[in-house]
């Protein structure tokens, strides 16, 4: 139901899910797994998979901490977003990226929960894409000690609240790894 006019396609974002992103992040072996199943589906399905990784003081572009988790590899022709801020929107060539492959509606994996998922679901929705939030594919790390709430009870929230987002012409879902529709 996508805002976006001529653009029929969806594609899988799957956001900074880099080694040094991952280290100590809630359930990562099983979200990184959902997230392997979910990249080699939209494969198999003609889904575009668009890569997104997260530059920082403490992941400097090219360093191993800033690497795809090795679990995951990007395949020839799939589009790797290199962004510095939160939203993978801002100041990057996601946007153009999208455009020249039809897509509008978003199925989104990745990390951090509160963080960049959250940021770049709602830079999505507010340009018009239609945001499927896979529930099981997101994670982030525990920073109960500086106030957060546990990971867990992070990640359940925003699924909880994604799935009550409205707007005119958009969509907003959440759905599980084996449940989500790619196409």
């Amino acid at each position: 139901m996508t805002t976006l006019e001529n653009r029929h396609r969806s594609a899988l974002l799957v956001i900074d899910v880099q080694d040094g992103v991952l280290t100590g992040a809630h359930e990562r072996d099983d979200v990184v797994q959902r997230i392997v199943a979910l990249v080699d589906r939209a494969r198999s399905e003609g889904v575009d998979v668009v890569w997104v990784q997260h530059s920082s003081d403490e992941l400097p572009l090219g360093s191993p901490s800033w690497q795809i988790v090795p679990e995951l590899r990007v395949a020839d022709g799939e589009h790797v977003v290199h962004k510095l801020y939160g939203d993978a929107f801002e100041a990057t060539d996601l946007e153009d990226a999208l455009g020249a492959r039809d897509v509008a509606r978003l199925v989104v994996a990745g990390a951090q929960t509160d963080a960049c998922v959250r940021s770049t679901v709602h830079g999505a929705f507010t340009r018009g894409y239609d945001v499927t939030l896979v529930a099981d594919a997101h994670t982030t790390e525990d920073l109960t000690p500086w106030g957060a709430p546990p990971p867990g009870d992070v990640i359940a929230h925003t699924n909880l609240y994604w799935g009550f987002q409205e707007a005119p012409g958009r969509t907003a879902d959440t759905a599980a790894a084996a449940d989500v529709r790619l196409v």
